[in-house]
């Protein structure tokens, strides 16, 4: 730590009468608070770099790269404006690292961690009054609005839950309390495919410094088993890189955000998509400003209401329904179903050597394992670079290893809908996202592939699975134009998902968003159901064994 130990000793402030403040690595902001009350000179932060919690999964090396430049250019700001800062690396658990300095300082104090695996780290300093806890002020609602969209309770919709803080907001309201445009929901206009034009932006990038060079190659030295590529020239780690990315965001993609949120391409992975949510989630950007900031901006309706839909509605439904099921551990019909140590996704069956986790922690688990399809299949190599020979598949994974991105249709509708197709463990398939991606944590991670990508927790949270076969990939997309499948003649996606409904009519049977497909099931002939099963199973295997997919090998 050369280059930021210098620089951070050379702005070292007098330690005496401070407030201490337990900064997680996910809170690195001035402008929310205890930091945001305590004038510099009163304020004093503790950051904590874990290499513990770094080692408890095979996290994407652009994540840790990211938490942690983020992290030290933060207390070097900090430092700037005169807060006294603590920096400390520790070996083990959070609560490890801060008993000592609260025995030293006084109690800490902290706002809330976003992340149920850090709360519970930190519950015996709470216990004991070592640290106190104060109210996360980053969320833009609270459980109130989650129970006023649901006077009766789960199951829980966001749409209600949108339209709920919509309306106590203000937000895209017009003066008789109507949504503007005269609907709460663009969604339906914002299904455009995408064939060139108007040219995607390229990304913005940024020019790595000392402090930045230096994470690089601790990450390289000491991470350097865990999977991913870093690209340094695209990874923002300054308050003014997180500034300048929501800039170019604003000028580059947000008018044509709304047509194509939910394209996918191979030839611009990131389209119109911002990548602001790493930095949303460590706070680097805020999320009452950044909504703030699109309603000042003259953009199209469809566009301004469907990026604000996913800060407002989604990202805060996911964290409400997160906390009121304690990390979905309740109300899901499979209460208990939990995973006893954190799992790494299938990093092991595919590097051929077993992970080794941190040191378990009394209090900390593996993460909440419901599985409302009784499904429990290994995530099959191809999750890690394999060739499957399907080319939607093998992109975006390869995409995902190299960028740690990735927008949420892809994550939706090729890797969960392919995974859900496959009968994949939901609880491993949830570890993946969360290794793989560098804007994954516990509260947004597991409702979102938990909950919508692989109907884990039922109808709990979703209204049905989120299952398609090969033509929603090729209307949507171009991925298969140079497949070696063709999505209308062999493609074997089409028949994974009929294969898939026919093993779960039994548990479907019911729901009125899949009755339609549940029909033409019925209406599928015998021979043609077997096949989808012959085929389900051949896929199955050649994945699971991690071989490659030939049109001319799939059953007739």
């Amino acid at each position: 730590m050369g280059a930021f130990r210098e620089a951070l000793d050379d702005r070292s402030a007098d330690p005496e009468g401070r407030t201490w403040v337990f900064v997680p690595y996910d809170q690195l902001t001035d402008r929310i608070g205890p930091l945001a009350s305590l004038g510099p000179e009163r304020a004093g932060i503790v950051l904590v770099e874990s290499p513990w919690k770094a080692a408890r999964r095979p996290y994407h090396r652009r994540k840790l790269a990211l938490v942690l430049a983020n992290q030290r250019h933060f207390a070097l700001e900090q430092a700037e404006r005169g807060v006294a800062v603590r920096h400390v690396v520790a070996r083990g658990p959070y609560r490890a690292a801060l008993a000592p300095l609260a025995r030293e300082l006084g109690p800490l104090v902290c706002m809330r961690p976003a992340e149920r695996e850090l709360r519970a780290d930190l519950q015996p300093l709470v216990d004991t009054g070592a640290l106190e806890l104060r109210p996360h002020e980053g969320w833009l609602t609270e459980p109130a609005d989650l129970e006023r969209a649901h006077p009766r309770g789960a199951p829980w919709r966001m749409d209600r839950f949108y339209r709920e803080v919509r309306q106590r907001t203000g937000v895209l309201m017009d003066e008789r309390g109507k949504p503007v445009g005269g609907k709460y929901s663009f969604d339906a206009d914002n299904r455009g495919t995408w064939s060139g034009a108007p040219p995607a932006p390229a990304l913005p990038t940024f020019q790595p410094d000392a402090v930045t060079r230096e994470v690089l190659e601790l990450v390289e030295r000491e991470f350097a088993h865990h999977p991913g590529e870093i690209d340094a020239d695209t990874l923002p780690a300054t308050r003014d890189d997180a500034r300048a990315l929501w800039t170019w965001a604003r000028r580059e993609c947000l008018e044509h955000f709304g047509p194509f949120q939910d394209a996918m391409s191979t030839r611009a992975n990131n389209l119109f998509h911002t990548r602001i949510a790493p930095l949303l989630h460590l706070h680097r950007l805020l999320p009452r400003e950044v909504v703030d900031d699109v309603l000042d901006m003259d953009l199209p309706l469809q566009s301004a209401e469907g990026f604000i839909r996913q800060v407002l509605g989604w990202r805060e439904f996911v964290h409400q329904v997160h906390e009121a099921t304690d990390g979905l551990r309740t109300s899901t019909g499979m209460d208990g179903a939990i995973a006893r140590s954190p799992g790494d996704g299938g990093w092991s069956r595919w590097s051929g050597r077993a992970w080794e986790s941190s040191e378990a922690v009394e209090g900390l688990d593996g993460g909440a394992a419901p599985s409302a399809l009784d499904t429990t299949a290994e995530l099959p190599p191809a999750f890690w670079g394999s060739e499957s020979g399907l080319r939607c598949l093998d992109h975006e994974v390869a995409t995902v290893w190299s960028t740690g991105s990735g927008h949420h249709i892809t994550r939706l509708m090729v890797l969960a809908n392919l995974g859900t197709l496959l009968g994949i463990s939901p609880r491993e398939l949830t570890d993946w996202f969360w290794v793989a991606y560098d804007d994954a944590y516990d509260w947004v991670v597991e409702p979102n592939v938990l909950g919508m990508g692989t109907f884990a927790v039922g109808e709990l949270m979703t209204t049905k699975p989120y299952v398609s076969g090969a033509a929603y990939i090729d209307r949507m997309g171009d991925h298969c134009g140079d497949c070696a499948f063709h999505p209308k003649r062999n493609c074997p996606v089409t028949r994974l998902y009929w294969a898939f409904l026919d093993r779960n009519a039994g548990a479907l049977e019911g729901n009125q968003r899949v009755a339609m497909p549940l029909r033409s099931l019925e209406r599928r002939a015998p021979q043609q159901r077997e096949l989808d099963r012959r085929v389900f199973e051949h896929v199955h295997a050649r994945l699971a064994a991690g071989e490659r997919l030939e049109p001319g090998d799939l059953p007739t």
